[in-house]
């Protein structure tokens, strides 16, 4: 029986720990200072620059934060004690839309299929009582694992380019509405959008406390917004290929099949001299 993608604090509680592999997924300058200082007990640390990217010299290559190499990828599982029988659980402190929800992605592209986002991340986690703590932990020993291939869909650049503004495919943008519109960039070079893509953020996935919003709302919103296309004619972007994997889970958690993922996203589209719309 497939496990839901996310799971809440109280179910989380109820787990027998001994299975698990609990994983504090970071981003940013003070992440593994923060995760030093505190995190949930028992979990490790995976960093979204070191370990679940491989950052290039120019993000015109690929977008901000390009997929590393499987090789590189099946290091890192090693080095956390995860296999293919692994039950993993994954939080940030982000409400998961940052890394928690890209190694949720990478997990399941991987074929892990026994991965769970905590909902509600590290701060929901806290506010239901959690047990946290500093002490660091070995992880598990294990076989490493061999990856052949991404298994979860995914479209490059040409492919945005050749589809985006075809009535028979959806691209959508889940960044804040201000970059989409083009009255604000606070990351990349350029502010708007590609054409043809419409901005449904990764925040209305979310109710107000920074958790999901069920399974059954998520379904209506996005029965609606996807009409029906096919999901292999769907491709989710942001600005580098983090936040997207935020809409897939939902998506996923609300019963549909998941769609492609843009990796490389604004961040590349926007160097690579292509066109730019904007609401401005």
């Amino acid at each position: 029986m497939k496990l839901p993608p996310i799971i809440s604090a109280k179910e989380f509680q109820n787990l027998n720990r001994e299975d698990l592999v609990i994983v504090d997924a970071g981003s940013g300058d003070s992440a593994y200072e923060n995760y030093l200082k505190e995190h949930l007990e028992g979990a490790l640390y995976v960093d979204l620059n070191k370990d679940l990217a491989e950052i290039p010299q120019h993000a015109k290559n690929g977008g901000r934060h390009p997929l590393p190499s499987l090789e590189k990828f099946a290091e890192v599982l090693y080095r956390l004690g995860i296999d293919e029988n692994s039950h993993v659980i994954v939080y940030d402190d982000k409400n998961a839309s940052n890394a928690a929800a890209r190694f949720w992605w990478m997990l399941r592209s991987a074929g892990i299929e026994k991965i769970q986002v905590l909902n509600g991340g590290l701060q929901m986690a806290k506010e239901k009582g959690l047990s946290t703590n500093s002490e660091i932990i070995e992880a598990k020993k294990v076989e490493k694992i061999s990856l052949k291939k991404w298994k979860l869909p995914k479209v490059d650049l040409d492919f945005i380019e050749k589809n985006s503004e075809n009535a028979e495919f959806l691209v959508i943008d889940v960044r804040e509405k201000d970059r989409y519109d083009g009255k604000s960039e606070p990351i990349d070079e350029i502010a708007g959008h590609i054409p043809g893509a419409i901005n449904v953020t990764f925040k209305e996935n979310l109710n107000e406390d920074g958790t999901f919003k069920n399974p059954e709302m998520l379904r209506e919103k996005y029965v609606k917004l996807l009409k029906n296309i096919p999901s292999e004619k769907i491709a989710i972007h942001c600005g580098s290929g983090v936040t997207a994997c935020h809409t897939l889970l939902a998506l996923d958690y609300a019963g549909f099949e998941i769609p492609n993922l843009y990796v490389g996203s604004w961040s590349e589209w926007s160097r690579n001299d292509k066109e730019i719309a904007t609401n401005i």
